[in-house]
């Protein structure tokens, strides 16, 4: 089950509550808000571009998408070197090269993870 530490959460939700309360620090400063929802004008004021509440939400919006992104990359990884080593590898498919070379970086990867998981496993909810 997936567990979140007590870092991660206030991570997450600081992440989220800065991304809203700068987009709406922007909204309410550009006066966006009559021209989206009452189409006061036909386009955006020319001062949007300069805010530096919409900067602190680019930035936030960027950190966001980059740490997912990292994240993903390294869910796709380990399932793949777990799917060669299982699918392709185990089942004698492939040659000495790539095959065994593979065999090796796939299992020190799945090795290495849990090397680095078991002693911080029991500490993720602990009381501080």
């Amino acid at each position: 089950m997936l567990e979140f530490t007590d870092a991660d959460t206030l991570f997450i939700v600081d992440s989220v509550a800065g991304m809203v309360l700068a987009g709406l620090a922007t909204a309410f400063g550009a006066g966006l808000f009559p021209i989206v929802f009452g189409r006061a004008a036909e386009t955006l004021p020319p001062e949007l571009a300069t805010m530096p509440t919409r900067l602190a939400h680019g930035i936030i919006a960027t950190m966001l998408v980059a740490l997912t992104a990292i994240w993903v990359t390294a869910m796709v990884g380990g399932l793949a070197d777990v799917g060669y080593l299982l699918f392709v590898d185990l089942p004698g498919y492939v040659n000495f090269f790539p095959g065994t070379v593979m065999t090796l970086i796939s299992a020190s990867a799945i090795v290495l993870s849990f090397w680095v998981w078991l002693p911080h496993r029991n500490t993720a909810n602990a009381p501080s």
